[in-house]
């Protein structure tokens, strides 16, 4: 079989690179670099990626091995609808480690066809360290890289650079565009840098916020010698990826004639606002994802799949959905209905197995983000209990028992948070361990047993799970 490179593939162009995208991992990969393929071959973007390793150790290596070709594998259901497809791409120029060469690093900005800068170095990644006070030397955090980058763009071309750069974080924290700024700022101050340098960057570095949705599973290595046989490569960087996608990004229409993402076909939006749009995701799909697990674990399901597949399982969503978290959101419910619609289609993805244990990874954290505002919300506007919500609440604190029909429940969670549980469980008395459970601060942030509904609610929905 022959190996994937450019002198095996079908001709590859060359283009400018337009791109720099610090992160080579599955996400990016099946996700910006599958979108920017996209935007080549449909309109005149004509650019291509740099990435940046921003680790010492990560895949630049094997990437570079295939002179950064690979190909996505899209797998799900689309209307209801069995669909596979292959794309080879070749958005991708190469990855370079800064760990190895600081300096070729920064002379990446020396290049007159930067325009874009995109990142996910995970949610922890937007940091700043006081302690990395030494541009000279390799900064220790993504930020920090970004701000050498920067400076060096600045000086390069006599502090009058041809582009204005735009920033396109794709880290799963509210605000990351902002958040990321903020960190550039603390950098360029804690390395006194000029204020020349400091109007440059107010000016003409634009950082946008934006939210990213695509379950992208990675590597597809269960079967990946099939995948090869049928691709005629032996493509050692596969992406498995689900059809669905969404990119919101807070920006105006000048950006949007830019990155030509609807004439591409592309689900990207492009709005003043993206609030609405990730309160959403968080409350409709995350939101129903982590209601759902506690249910369906503690009913002896093992995967998302299965879960939704049952015909109690699925009322039970529809009801979460449709009839109490859809009435608490300001959208369109017309939009907000479709989006849902989309949502149980891709539970049922047959391509991705979705194991209900790792879902339930940090439960507690998730449930207060997720879930907990839309029961507030509802009974807040209808001052009654949505049963179907608070029945999931019920279920995962028979969760984080530990123990279920004298199973064991391998609970993953911060550790005070598995004690509490285990010592109120102790406490034998169903009114005084809800009362206990509502009133813990760092669980909710905020005391739930003024709530009377809701602890009243509670207090019968575990008495009947017993």
């Amino acid at each position: 079989m022959k190996k994937l490179n450019k002198k095996t593939s079908p001709m590859v162009p060359e283009r400018p690179i337009r791109v720099i995208q610090f992160g080579e991992g599955n996400f990016l990969r099946g996700f910006v670099d599958w979108m920017v393929d996209i935007l080549n071959e449909k309109t005149n973007f004509n650019g291509n990626i740099q990435i940046v390793q921003p680790l010492q150790k990560g895949m630049g290596a094997w990437i570079n091995e295939q002179e950064g070709l690979y190909h996505v594998l899209l797998e799900g259901l689309e209307k209801g609808r069995k669909t596979q497809t292959t794309r080879l791409i070749t958005s991708i120029e190469g990855v370079l480690n800064p760990f190895e060469n600081y300096q070729a690093f920064l002379e990446l900005a020396e290049n007159p066809d930067l325009e874009f800068i995109v990142s996910n170095t995970t949610e922890a990644g937007i940091v700043f360290d006081e302690k990395d006070d030494n541009p000279k030397t390799l900064p220790k955090t993504f930020p920090g890289k970004l701000t050498a980058l920067l400076h060096h763009y600045f000086i390069s071309f006599d502090k009058h650079p041809p582009k204005e750069l735009k920033i396109l974080p794709c880290e799963l924290i509210e605000k990351n565009g902002d958040k990321l700024k903020e960190c550039v700022l603390k950098y360029i101050e804690l390395w006194n840098l000029s204020k020349d340098f400091v109007q440059w960057v107010e000016r003409r570095v634009i950082f946008y916020n934006t939210l990213v949705d695509r379950i992208v599973p990675g590597f597809p290595k269960d079967n990946i010698h099939v995948i090869q046989e049928k691709l005629g490569y032996e493509d050692n960087l596969v992406v498995k990826a689900e059809p669905f996608h969404l990119w919101v990004i807070e920006g105006p229409k000048k950006l949007e004639d830019l990155l030509r993402f609807g004439e591409a076909g592309l689900n990207v939006i492009f709005t003043d606002d993206l609030t609405p749009f990730r309160t959403r995701k968080v409350r409709i799909l995350n939101g129903t994802h982590t209601a759902m697990v506690p249910i369906a674990y503690l009913n002896g399901f093992k995967e998302v799949r299965d879960a939704v597949e049952d015909e109690k399982m699925a009322k039970f969503l529809n009801q979460i959905i449709f009839k109490e978290i859809i009435p608490t959101l300001d959208m369109p419910k017309e939009e907000l209905e479709a989006y849902a619609y989309e949502v149980l289609e891709r539970f049922k993805n047959p391509f991705i197995k979705h194991k209900l244990l790792d879902i339930s990874l940090n439960s507690i954290s998730k449930f207060r983000v997720r879930v907990l505002p839309s029961i507030l919300s509802y009974l807040e506007r209808y001052k009654q209990v949505p049963e179907g919500l608070v029945n999931a609440l019920a279920h995962l604190i028979l969760f984080y028992k530990g123990e279920y029909h004298s199973e064991k429940i391998p609970i993953k969670d911060n550790e005070s948070y598995i004690t509490f549980f285990q010592e109120v469980w102790d406490l034998d008395n169903i009114e005084l361990m809800v009362n206990t459970i509502l009133s813990n601060k760092s669980l909710w942030d905020q005391e739930l047993n003024r709530e009377v509904l809701l602890s009243d609610f509670l207090k019968e929905e575990i008495s009947a799970l017993q």
